[in-house]
């Protein structure tokens, strides 16, 4: 996490070291840290843009004395992480706001309360990046940094930000062993990424299920899990769809995969 992330700051402010055509430096980054950095102060995609800074602007009545994060969400966990969470998004009063992923919204209260009782984070509750949260062996990121509106991001804002997901994973590549990915959305792109630094993803694509688990290789010897799980959205956490125990079954299998 870039360090001017623990206190959001004026959401139209950006960082002067990235900007338009920060995802084409993405390969450049040479560590987590500095991507993270990159990705912060991403304005490459004007909608996106326009619909962040004006969210952290207007703001939900419930948090109006909140400042805004309103800029690119990085990823979040540890650079050695053997599983990675890859989600869709950034809430537009979640992380958005709060600058961290999962942060703050009723969908991280999920996903870190399913995360804690597994033991990959250190309590089961996110609401602030200065909150003390830590998490063990597992990262989360998305394939799109920036909230969108009404929670969807168009294709070509998807690979616009793919850069990111792919520099991420190739960081992470001495120790990730698990990517979950939770919903559709987040599966089509990480197949997309995965097969564009060399994964050998099959064809036609495995499609996307709760706990579907495809097993990939890389021509240079590594391999890679990767498990569906339904995304953690209210639609499908309130309607039964996605429950904890079927949440903390997918974290429990990666587990075990990755030999936490």
């Amino acid at each position: 996490m870039p360090t001017f992330a623990d206190t959001p700051g004026d959401a139209t402010s950006g960082d002067a070291t990235s900007g338009d055509d920060a995802p084409l430096r993405a390969d450049a980054a040479p560590s987590i840290a500095d991507l993270d950095t990159l990705i912060a102060g991403c304005r490459a995609c004007p909608r996106l843009v326009a619909w962040r800074e004006e969210v952290a602007r207007t703001k939900r009545a419930s948090f109006r004395r909140d400042v805004y994060w309103g800029r690119a969400v990085p990823g979040f966990g540890p650079a050695d992480a053997r599983i990675l969470v890859v989600g869709l998004a950034p809430a537009a009063h979640g992380a958005n706001r709060t600058g961290r992923m999962f942060t703050g919204d009723r969908s991280g209260d999920f996903l870190f309360e399913a995360l804690h009782a597994v033991g990959l984070a250190s309590q089961p509750h996110a609401v602030a990046v200065d909150d003390g949260l830590a998490l063990t062996g597992v990262r989360i990121t998305s394939p799109v940094h920036c909230a969108p509106p009404a929670n969807k991001p168009t294709p070509v804002e998807r690979r616009t930000c793919a850069p990111f997901l792919s520099r991420e994973m190739e960081l992470l590549a001495p120790t990730l062993r698990v990517a979950v990915v939770l919903g559709g959305f987040g599966w089509q792109a990480l197949m997309a990424s995965l097969h564009d630094t060399g994964w050998e993803v099959p064809r036609p694509r495995p499609r996307f299920g709760h706990g579907v688990r495809v097993d990939l290789t890389h021509p240079d010897g590594r391999t890679l899990s990767v498990l569906g799980c339904f995304h953690v959205s209210q639609q499908n956490t309130f309607t039964g769809r996605l429950t904890q125990d079927m949440l903390r079954g997918v974290m429990r299998d990666a587990i075990t995969i990755a030999d936490l």
